[in-house]
């Protein structure tokens, strides 16, 4: 029997790069998935994408995750589809990418960036929660009601340079992820974050290979992760396997937060 086989999942974010292989990995492990973009064409894109990976059967929906209509409607998707939710994998973010730096950066774009990685990912939360996982029959021991992974990031410990909006974003889920653990596994809701460092997307397709190769020079492991590498610790922390694991961050990151410093300048 396959992982998540009779499970139905929602991957939002799931129309590009890493999202591309959660989905991937949720339906190759035997699940029902229901992706979404932020966009009608970026969605459209991510389907075309998933059907050149031989991935087949998603349904798939544009929703803005920070514009709360949108999330009712992605979850009315789901129920009419579906009937019920069992997983739910917050990975839709704004990078938060050409901001500028903290002395010129425009105040009101820390509200954008948090208004997609925490606002959005609380309210998907909490429509799943109400919608679907709350109703369904609980006690202690038994199978969770539902399960929520949130995608975080390493550079919620350590930062990195002129992004100072995602970081404080994943920082504040962070937090979150351990609040909502605290208020709701008692009530059966199963809730992890998963933290990546480097992911192979293709924003690497268009680095300069001395770039590339410095930032492998980062990483103990010697390599960046591959969005399977990602998919896989999600996939654990969305499964029983995980069961005993609440309000944890699981980083994924070869190796970079585990060092000081970079081998060329740890003397």
């Amino acid at each position: 029997m396959k992982m998540f086989e009779n499970k139905v999942v929602l991957v939002t974010g799931g129309n590009r790069n890493t999202g591309l292989w959660l989905v991937k990995k949720f339906v190759d492990e035997g699940a029902k998935v229901f992706m979404c973009g932020s966009s009608e064409a970026s969605t459209a894109k991510g389907v075309a994408a998933l059907e050149a990976m031989g991935v087949e059967g998603v349904v798939a929906q544009a929703c803005d995750i920070g514009d709360k209509a949108q999330v009712a409607a992605l979850m009315d998707l789901v129920e009419r589809t579906a009937g019920t939710l069992d997983i739910l994998i917050n990975n839709a973010a704004d990078q938060g990418i050409g901001l500028g730096g903290p002395l010129e950066m425009d105040p009101d774009a820390i509200l954008k960036v948090m208004g997609t990685n925490v606002r959005g990912g609380f309210q998907v939360t909490q429509a799943a929660a109400n919608r679907f996982f709350m109703k369904k029959p609980y006690a202690v021991g038994q199978p969770y009601r539902g399960t929520v992974v949130f995608l975080s990031s390493n550079t919620a410990q350590r930062a990195i340079r002129g992004r100072t909006a995602y970081c404080a974003s994943k920082g504040a889920i962070n937090a979150m992820v351990r609040a909502l653990a605290l208020d709701l596994s008692p009530l059966g809701i199963h809730i992890n974050a998963c933290a990546p460092g480097y992911i192979n997307t293709e924003r690497w397709d268009v680095l300069d290979p001395k770039i590339a190769a410095r930032r492998r020079a980062n990483c103990p492991l010697g390599r960046e992760a591959s969005g399977m590498d990602i998919a896989n610790v999600v996939a654990f922390l969305a499964s029983d396997m995980s069961g005993n694991m609440a309000g944890e961050v699981v980083t994924c990151d070869a190796g970079c937060s585990c060092q000081h410093m970079p081998a060329d300048v740890d003397f």
